[in-house]
């Protein structure tokens, strides 16, 4: 009895009701996203004496697209905003990949002074890069604002890894062919574009709708640095890896968690979520392939439209630009 009023109560919640279909939507998908999928095992690719960064790389995606970059030889930049952990993910990366190259940098994403100290140091290791994983994120923040008067999620989720890509341009375009890789999410399509949210302020936001809002500005950040790298021989898309169980949501209520818990088996693991990031890394037969968004079966398909509108998107590049003084100070 004490069970079923507590599972009456989590499902009574506005979140946990659209948890729940979400999770429904995955198990009548998951037959086709299974036979869809692209085989990692059947990909060639060899990475030895490429550079490749990966943001977030301490726990879940991040962790497992390292190992398997560090696998095929490259020289992998673990940039992790915790220390301690990020020396332990080292260390096991070290052992499952049987790689001696790798290397540890701490950066915070919510903050634009740490992203140009790490860009710094970065640049003197690393003066060429050929692959930047933007995959760290956050969500289950309420409005909170960092030190530099940024939304936090907004921050973490979007501004650092605009302000990051920009500061590398010089490093990808170095290499000759490079690619710059996006984590986004499916939940993009339920944002909506209103760059006061950056700074904590514009239209209320329900529910996590902050989450959902970052990823559609990283999403709509794609497509215009897309347009912006044409010729260089840099290539950025965007990935969604699907729902995926990680420690990303340890910021949400302890009912929330449970409830995400529970249905945990219909979730994709840690390897599974890191299958379609590593298949824009890493699948030949997307060379040249630029600014499209792909479904977590691997397969380019449309996002929301605030994404795909160019004046949009250099509203919002423009808008940003000021933001982190990108004109002025680099």
């Amino acid at each position: 009895m004490l069970q079923w009023s507590l599972l009456s109560t989590l499902v009574g919640s506005p979140g946990s009701v659209l948890l729940i279909l979400v999770l429904l939507h995955r198990l009548c998908m998951w037959p086709w996203h299974k036979s869809h999928l692209w085989d990692l095992q059947h990909c060639s690719t060899d990475l030895t004496g490429k550079t490749a960064v990966v943001t977030g790389a301490n726990s879940g995606i991040g962790k497992a697209v390292s190992q398997e970059l560090a696998r095929r030889g490259a020289r992998v930049i673990l940039a992790c905003r915790n220390w301690e952990y990020g020396q332990q993910a080292l260390a096991e990366i070290q052992v499952a990949s049987k790689s001696n190259c790798l290397l540890l940098g701490q950066v915070d994403l919510s903050s634009m002074a740490s992203i140009r100290s790490f860009s710094r140091w970065l640049l003197q290791e690393c003066p060429e890069i050929h692959l930047l994983v933007n995959n760290a994120g956050t969500c289950g923040f309420p409005k909170t604002l960092t030190q530099e008067g940024l939304d936090l999620t907004f921050a973490t989720n979007y501004v650092g890894p605009f302000l990051l890509t920009n500061l590398l341009r010089g490093a990808l375009q170095r290499a000759g062919s490079a690619r710059v890789v996006n984590v986004s999410s499916f939940r993009h399509a339920h944002g909506y574009v209103d760059e006061e949210h950056l700074t904590g302020a514009g239209k209320p936001l329900i529910f996590n709708q902050n989450y959902d809002c970052s990823k559609l500005l990283l999403t709509s950040f794609t497509g215009e640095l897309a347009r912006r790298l044409q010729g260089t021989g840099v290539t950025v898309n965007s990935v969604d890896p699907g729902i995926v169980y990680t420690n990303i949501m340890k910021h949400f209520s302890w009912s929330y968690r449970f409830l995400f818990w529970l249905f945990n088996f219909f979730c994709k693991d840690v390897r599974q979520g890191a299958v379609p990031v590593l298949y824009l890394s890493l699948a030949k037969e997307l060379d040249g392939i630029s600014g499209k968004y792909f479904s977590s079966s691997c397969r380019i398909i449309l996002p929301a439209k605030a994404a795909q509108d160019p004046q949009v998107a250099q509203r919002l590049w423009n808008a940003t630009v000021q933001l982190t003084n990108l004109d002025k100070m680099d």
